[in-house]
């Protein structure tokens, strides 16, 4: 008995992808959600076989709230519901393992239930680049049961530490275990990578200093850390960013 959540900001789609589900059997729902944010926490609870995702969401859409769910522990299978026109469904076909074109058919849910395939992150990439969806918007974080949501534009940096990476954001810091490569690859020319271990947000970088044993260090706006810089690096970011 495969475990479904549905999530869909309308509830008319919600109920209806519910009554097929049932008429089909072999599929239990354990929750809906409306939002992506409703969906990350409710699948961290009830750790559902199946999410049904749509992708036209207010706030967080569908493609990154599936980036989101692709990094949980045991991430559930994901298969979107889109009403997209052909040409992002071309997208769909080359990179999704499971998609569903609105009005949903009730064979077609049926197989794709039944075929559903976990999404890797490579494929989640590629397939947002394809349909034109925008970067990632927030970072989530998880504490016990909780997850919380983080505005990129309000991230100071990213500091690997062995399996986990820290957070430090305007109201303090969390930690996550996305590599920095993820990151860097998911935000693009937000952030740049100032050492092997620190990724910082080029919003806040003010200037670049040497501390009293002449080594570099970064300092950016809002944070009192001088963050070090790799000798290989300093001389291309005063280069990029004059500072």
């Amino acid at each position: 008995m495969l475990r479904v959540l549905i999530v869909d900001d309308e509830l008319p789609a919600r109920e209806r992808l519910g009554q097929l589900i049932a008429e089909i059997g072999g599929a239990q729902i354990v929750g809906d959600a409306s939002t992506g944010l409703e969906a990350l926490e409710q699948t961290v609870r009830l750790a559902p076989d199946v999410v049904l995702l749509d992708v036209r969401m207010p706030g967080l859409d569908g493609i990154e709230t599936a980036r989101h769910l692709s990094v949980l522990q045991e991430p559930p299978a994901v298969i979107f519901t889109t009403a997209y026109d052909q040409y992002a469904v071309h997208a769909f076909e080359t990179y999704a393992a499971g998609y569903l074109l609105k009005p949903i058919r009730k064979d077609k849910l049926a197989a794709a239930l039944a075929h559903a395939g976990r999404l890797t992150r490579p494929q989640l990439r590629q397939l947002a680049a394809a349909s034109g969806a925008r970067r990632r918007t927030h970072i989530a974080t998880r504490r016990r049961d909780q997850v919380s949501l983080i505005a990129v534009q309000e991230i100071l940096y990213f500091q690997a530490d062995q399996k986990y990476t820290t957070v430090r954001h305007a109201q303090g810091e969390d930690l996550i275990e996305e590599s920095l490569r993820t990151l860097e690859e998911d935000l693009g020319t937000d952030f740049v990578r100032i050492h092997r271990n620190t990724l910082v947000n080029t919003r806040y970088l003010q200037r670049i200093v040497r501390d009293a044993d002449g080594r570099y260090c970064v300092l950016l706006r809002g944070c009192a850390t001088a963050l070090p810089v790799s000798r290989r690096l300093a001389g291309e970011l005063r280069e990029r960013f004059r500072v």
